[in-house]
C-alpha cells in the first residue's frame, strides 16, 4: 500500500484511496498496540525530527510514541531553547538538522504554510504537517475520522457537526475536507463572528446558528475550543455567555430526541465549550481519539516512509 504523495501537508492534497490506505493501515497498528508487545521494526534506521514550534501536549506526545513504537531514532526540537531564539531562521534551522542525515519531520509552525515551504526546499525528506497556523492539522482529522468510522461503522453519509470557533481552526479546515471527501454530511455550528462568511458556498458544508437544531440534526458533534491565541479582536462577549449560546451541556444533551457522539480534539476548556459532565460522559469518545491518534500516526509514518524508500 502507498500513497500518492510523498508528504503529508494536508488532508487537501489526499485523495479519498489515501484517506483509505491510512485509516486500514492504522487498524493493523492499533491491534498491534493491543499486543503485551507494542514495539514493531517497520522503521528502525529511521530518523525522525520533532520540530515543534508552537506548544502541544497530545500532538507532541502521539508523534513521539508512535515514532518509538515504529522503532524510529527521534530527535525533539522546541523553539524556545533553540538558536531560533536568537534569530535564526526556519530554513537555516532546518538545513542544519538535515546536515545530520535526518529522514522525515514532523512540524508544527503558526505560520500557515509553513509545513508546504518545507516541503519545496528540502526535496529528500518527508515532510509531516502537525498543525500550521490556521490552515490545517492533518492527523487530526484522520485520528478523528478513524475514531467516527469505529464508533458508527464508517463514514459516508453520516452526519458530522463542527461546534465552536470555525474561523480560526486548522483541526476544522482538516476535518471539513476529509469528511467531504468520504461522503459524510458536515454542518457548523457557533456565533457568526466565529464562521467565515461565505464558507457554505466555499466548502460545500452547511451553517445552522441555532445550536439545538444543529445537535437535533447530526449523527457526531465535534466540539471545538476558543482559539483566542489566534484572536486579534473581540469575537464574542464573555465566556460565560459563549458557554450559555454555546456551551455543550448534559441538560441540552437529555433535550434532544436522540443519542449522538460527543469528540473533541483537544485541550477542553471545561466549562466553556464543553461541561465536564459531557466530556466525562458514555457519549463522549474523547479519550478514544486520543488512544487512537497514536495508530494513526504510526500509519502515517509507515506509509511515507515507505514511499521515501520506494
Amino acid at each position: 500500500m502507498q500513497l500518492s504523495t510523498k508528504h503529508l501537508l494536508g488532508i487537501k492534497e489526499l485523495s479519498a484511496t489515501d484517506i483509505t490506505t491510512i485509516l486500514a493501515t492504522a487498524s493493523n497498528f492499533k491491534e498491534v498496540l493491543q499486543r503485551p508487545i507494542k514495539k514493531v521494526p517497520s522503521l528502525r534506521d529511521t530518523t525522525i525530527v520533532n520540530l515543534f514550534y508552537e506548544n502541544s501536549t497530545r500532538t507532541r506526545i502521539s508523534f513521539e510514541l508512535a515514532e518509538k513504537r515504529l522503532s524510529a531514532d527521534t530527535i525533539n526540537f522546541s523553539a524556545s531553547g533553540s538558536s531560533v531564539s536568537k534569530g535564526e531562521t526556519l530554513l537555516d534551522t532546518v538545513n542544519n538538522i538535515l546536515s545530520m542525515k535526518v529522514d522525515m519531520v514532523v512540524m508544527r509552525h503558526s505560520a500557515s504554510g509553513a509545513p508546504h515551504f518545507l516541503a519545496k526546499h528540502l526535496q529528500h525528506t518527508a515532510i509531516v504537517n502537525a498543525g500550521d497556523g490556521i490552515n490545517e492539522h492533518p492527523t487530526q482529522a484522520l485520528l478523528d475520522a478513524f475514531s467516527i468510522r469505529e464508533k458508527l461503522g464508517g463514514l459516508s453519509g453520516k452526519k458530522v457537526l463542527l461546534v465552536g470557533d470555525i474561523m480560526h481552526s486548522r483541526v476544522a479546515l482538516s476535518n471539513i475536507f476529509l469528511l467531504t471527501k468520504m461522503g459524510a454530511q458536515v454542518m457548523l455550528s457557533g456565533p457568526p463572528t466565529l464562521i467565515p462568511k461565505y464558507i457554505s458556498q466555499a466548502l460545500g458544508v452547511q451553517v445552522e446558528y441555532n445550536l439545538k437544531k444543529a445537535l437535533a440534526w447530526c449523527d457526531v458533534a465535534n466540539i471545538l475550543r476558543i482559539q483566542l491565541e489566534r484572536q486579534n479582536q473581540v469575537l464574542f462577549s464573555s465566556a460565560r455567555e459563549y458557554n450559555l449560546a454555546y456551551g455543550i451541556s448534559k441538560n441540552l444533551l437529555n433535550s434532544l430526541q436522540k443519542e449522538i457522539v460527543i469528540m473533541h480534539p483537544g485541550p477542553i476548556n471545561r466549562g466553556v465549550e464543553l461541561d465536564s459532565d459531557v466530556a466525562d460522559s458514555g457519549q463522549s469518545i474523547i479519550l478514544q481519539q486520543v488512544e487512537n491518534g497514536v495508530a494513526v500516526r504510526m500509519a502515517v509514518l509507515y506509509l511515507l516512509a515507505g514511499n521515501r524508500n520506494s
